[in-house]
């Protein structure tokens, strides 16, 4: 399977991120979402890592199921947050044995419905990670980028010069996802004068819940524009127009950042396919479906 990173050197990818189910409930849906979504091609599926390592052994046997049982080239997340340095290891030697060679390194938020946040672990921060995994294996690694700046930083420049620090020894980086282009942007641009030019690729999330995406923005720093949240508001009761708008929404930001020569688009999918499926095809960035 393919490096992440020659992928990019090859030009725009298009992928995707699911998570590891939980139920079996959980487990039909993401078998639907994935025969709906491998439809699409994309250059590459991220599987998520639940918070302090909870869904360790569902995230690995997606990811080695994936990697060779499908035509998608997958990439494990991997969080140190409440973890030891030889747990670490032990997953990432792993991931090494098992021929996954692209990982998503980071510190680790808390659980969508906790109030506090993660005990610490070995390693203070996602940079010490990504040393950890090049010490292991010549992985491809990938760190978090944060356009409005990570919640725990005093300052956006402060983050701006972190997120610097870590690109200097991964490959790339996959942005939290935003509302306003003008973030993106000066992201970008920020790491640019800061000496550092990978490629840094924008996370996009459709609204599907208003719930769902008030409580992921508490805990990212996200803000969703006024804008949108007067349009959603009138119908936070009614799924399917949340999801319409969510989808509008997605789109316009999707036409924005293409126009701005970004190197590919990342879906946070919820392991709902409907929602990157309909963008997919407002974009024209793959077969229809």
């Amino acid at each position: 399977m393919a490096r992440i990173s020659d992928l990019l050197e090859g030009g725009r990818t298009f992928s995707i991120e699911l998570w590891p189910p939980r139920s079996e409930t959980a487990e039909r849906r993401l078998e639907t979402a994935l025969a709906e979504l491998q439809l699409l091609r994309p250059a590459f599926t991220s599987i998520t890592y639940g918070a302090g390592g909870s869904t360790r052994e569902r995230t690995h046997d997606l990811v080695v199921r994936l990697q060779h049982q499908s035509s998608m080239t997958a990439m494990a997340h991997l969080t140190c947050a409440a973890h030891r340095r030889e747990q670490l290891e032990d997953v990432l030697v792993r991931y090494r044995d098992a021929g996954v060679e692209n990982i998503l390194a980071l510190h680790g938020d808390p659980p969508l419905d906790a109030d506090s946040g993660l005990p610490d672990g070995d390693l203070r921060y996602a940079l010490d990670l990504v040393e950890l995994a090049r010490s292991v294996s010549p992985f491809c690694v990938a760190v978090a980028a944060h356009p409005e700046g990570h919640p725990q930083a005093p300052d956006r420049a402060t983050d701006r010069r972190h997120t610097a620090l870590k690109l200097e020894v991964a490959d790339f980086a996959i942005t939290q996802f935003f509302f306003h282009l003008e973030d993106y942007l000066d992201l970008v641009e920020s790491l640019s004068a800061l000496g550092v030019d990978k490629p840094v690729i924008p996370g996009i999330m459709p609204i599907t819940s208003v719930r769902t995406v008030t409580r992921m923005c508490e805990l990212s720093g996200t803000e969703v524009p006024r804008s949108v949240t007067d349009r959603l508001e009138p119908v936070a009761d009614q799924p399917d127009e949340v999801r319409r708008i969510g989808v509008e929404v997605a789109t316009e930001l999707g036409q924005k950042l293409l126009a701005e020569g970004v190197p590919g688009l990342h879906f946070y999918t919820m392991n709902q396919a409907a929602a990157t499926r309909e963008i997919y095809n407002n974009l024209g960035l793959g077969p229809a479906v």
